[in-house]
């Protein structure tokens, strides 16, 4: 048994059999389940939006101001149902988005289709910093709860969260529907709990038995600020930290079974019901029991132990209630490792990202998007010391930066929508866009939902600019920077790697024939280019029998090399055989390089395998982006005697750009109908 042999069959047992690439129709979940495992970020944000609006609010002298009639920190009332009317506005928004993009993608495809590439770089780097930043506040305020209830597993703060995102991110490797399953079950019961919780609280709201919160050390400043315009807008900006998560479900249709738009629409409004329920509620009920914002104890556990008490069934149900709040900010966590994924897999098919982020592992999920992830929230938590409040002034400011983009990218669509007349249709760069008689109203709530949403953007980078925000500010165009390279990267390469024309070569391959060569070459390619012509040619000047082998792990790939490996057997009048296609169903290059030597050995036992492949070379960080095949083959081959592995490689950067090549990005205005034609009617 070989080391490969013993790290498959581990891997087997810890992270599951590998799956078929034909298995990923089957990787939906049923909307009861797409909504835990979606929808669980928003509803968790409602386990702190409260304390944030409180927060603010208890910086100032407010006891003496009021608004419309509510007075003191009763202010965070008009506050949240300002909050909870933008969060209507917005997922009317992201149900327009489903439905015109019901693909998936979310705001990244809504900027790309209606606003061009490079704003949909701005959505995706907003987006993947909002993910990473997700994780890192979710589990840290799920452990915050813990701590409020074992207040001796503070020192500990940071190992604990650590340590739940590494769990988080081993079921994840497992799968989508593994973790659906599971991470299913903490979010139900949070709604359970969370809901007897205010159930209660309101029956004895009414009947005049709620008590008022005891015992809390209130966080204590030396002194107070004047009650502005400002201060209002910051204490609106922090509660709109409940928006954060709305996207997810437009981000990821994907798991939704058919009819995939409708049953996601369906799910977004039974969230954003769930959501808008439950804020006003924890914040009216806070209201009531004067619950303050603490170091010690959150806002959630100072009500729930005000409603239950600390005695008998009545504490036993707040020990229950913090375990649920605990498990759905657990919970929202496995959002992101459901998104981010999916989202860099976008930005890499694009061209805007590593390559290597299309990958799916071997249970079909996107495995170096889950690695990522989980690596840049670890950072995040071990800088910030996990405390929440360090957090949300990074957070936010992505949040709503894809808010922002994503709705002004629906209010153009819409806009485009009422330049045309019944019966006409336009092309985004993806979609199909037809007249729609309610233009107007949708093009007035998605602009609504942009200017709010841009506005607490600003809120949030003025207020909380020094102490943190400046980071993202400086992070998000320093990553789009960033994208733009390694995009100009591919497209230079590929442009200088292009075979204009089908190549012609002056040799033709000798049929390999076993009972008169002792020698052949095996030419593993991938794609042809100029990097695969000299390879071939290098093989035919030493006039050995030649194989070429490319092996389909990618449908749409694997098409193109056969379109075009027949075009150069039928030009050079190759034989049939010299170019065998081999479909890799299971994505493991590994197994399948090695079982073809062995498969070939165990029919030519005398021959010897001059084994060929090519290999880019470029300069760093550049030569990052592109995958080590050389490494792979170079391992399969330790399994297989008297065999040779040849390198041919080709230095990119030497190789000429094509007269008056530049690197161009697509707009609406670039697009062309199916004749290839622009169509009439684009806007």
């Amino acid at each position: 048994m070989t080391i490969r042999d013993v790290r498959e069959r581990f891997e087997e047992r810890v992270i599951g059999k590998r799956l078929s690439t034909a298995d990923i129709a089957h990787q939906t979940a049923p909307n009861f389940i797409a909504l835990a495992v979606l929808a669980s970020d928003a509803m968790s944000s409602v386990a702190y939006a409260t304390e944030e609006i409180l927060i603010i609010l208890n910086t100032a002298a407010i006891s003496g101001f009021a608004i419309v009639g509510f007075q003191g920190n009763a202010i965070s009332i008009p506050i949240a149902i300002a909050i909870a009317l933008l969060i209507g506005i917005v997922t009317v928004s992201y149900r327009q988005t489903i439905f015109s993009n019901p693909a998936g993608g979310g705001g990244y495809r809504v900027a790309k289709e209606n606003l061009g590439e490079e704003m949909a770089q701005v959505t995706g780097a907003a987006l993947l910093t909002d993910y990473i930043l997700t994780v890192a506040v979710s589990i840290s305020a799920g452990v915050a709860n813990v701590i409020s209830v074992a207040p001796a597993l503070t020192p500990f703060r940071v190992e604990i969260t650590v340590g739940i995102i590494l769990f988080m991110t081993f079921i994840n490797l497992r799968g989508v529907k593994e973790s659906a399953r599971l991470f299913s079950i903490p979010t139900y019961f949070f709604l359970v709990t969370m809901g007897i919780t205010l159930v209660v609280g309101f029956i004895k709201l009414l009947t005049g038995t709620l008590p008022s919160v005891t015992d809390v050390q209130a966080i204590q400043h030396n002194a107070l600020e004047p009650v502005t315009l400002l201060l209002i807008l910051r204490a609106f900006s922090s509660g709109c930290t409940a928006l954060t998560g709305i996207e997810a479900i437009s981000n990821d249709t994907q798991l939704f079974k058919q009819p995939r738009a409708n049953n996601a629409a369906k799910t977004l409004v039974v969230m954003t019901t769930i959501l808008i329920t439950f804020f006003l509620s924890i914040t009216i009920l806070a209201n009531a029991v004067h619950a303050v914002p603490s170091l010690d104890e959150t806002i959630i556990s100072q009500l729930a132990r005000t409603v239950f008490g600390t005695q008998g069934v009545g504490h036993f149900l707040y020990i229950l209630t913090i375990a649920g709040a605990f498990g759905v900010l657990f919970m929202a966590a496995n959002t992101p490792f459901a998104d981010f994924p999916q989202l860099a897999a976008l930005h890499s098919g694009d061209g805007f990202l590593p390559r290597q982020l299309t990958y799916r592992g071997r249970r079909l999920v996107y495995t170096w998007g889950v690695l990522t992830l989980s690596t840049s929230s670890i950072a995040l938590v071990i800088i910030t010391g996990a405390i929440v409040t360090n957090l949300i002034p990074l957070y936010a400011i992505g949040v709503f930066l894809g808010f922002t983009i994503s709705q002004t990218g629906m209010a153009r669509r819409f806009y485009r929508t009422g330049k045309l007349k019944a019966g006409e249709f336009a092309w985004g760069l993806e979609t199909k866009i037809s007249y729609d008689p309610n233009w107007r109203i949708k093009l007035i709530t998605s602009g609504v939902g942009a200017v709010a949403t841009f506005v607490v953007m600003i809120v949030f980078i003025i207020t909380k600019f020094t102490s943190g925000a400046w980071f993202i500010v400086l992070l998000i165009p320093t990553l789009v920077w960033v994208f733009f390279q390694i995009h100009r990267h591919y497209k230079e390469t590929a442009a200088r790697l292009h075979l204009d024309d089908t190549p012609k070569f002056e040799q033709k391959p000798i049929i390999f024939n076993p009972a008169i060569h002792k020698d052949v070459a095996i030419y593993f390619c991938d794609t042809w280019s100029k990097l695969s012509v000299a390879v071939v040619e290098a093989i035919l000047k030493r006039g050995l029998p030649l194989k070429i082998v490319h092996i389909d792990v990618d449908p749409k790939r694997g098409k193109a090399f056969a379109k075009r490996a027949h075009e150069i057997i039928e030009l050079n009048g190759w034989d049939e055989g010299t170019v065998q296609i081999i479909e890799d169903q299971y994505r493991d290059l590994y197994h399948s390089v090695a079982t073809i030597l062995e498969d070939m050995r165990e029919k030519y036992p005398d021959v010897h395998f001059d084994v060929y492949i090519g290999a880019l070379r470029t300069r760093f960080p550049f030569s990052m982006l592109h995958m080590s095949t050389d490494r792979f083959l170079r391992d399969a081959m330790m399994e297989v005697d008297d065999a040779a592995l040849n390198i041919k490689q080709l230095d990119v950067d030497t190789l000429p750009l094509p007269p008056g090549f530049k690197v161009t990005f697509e707009h609406v205005a670039d697009h062309h109908d199916e004749s290839g034609e622009p169509h009439p009617h684009s806007a």
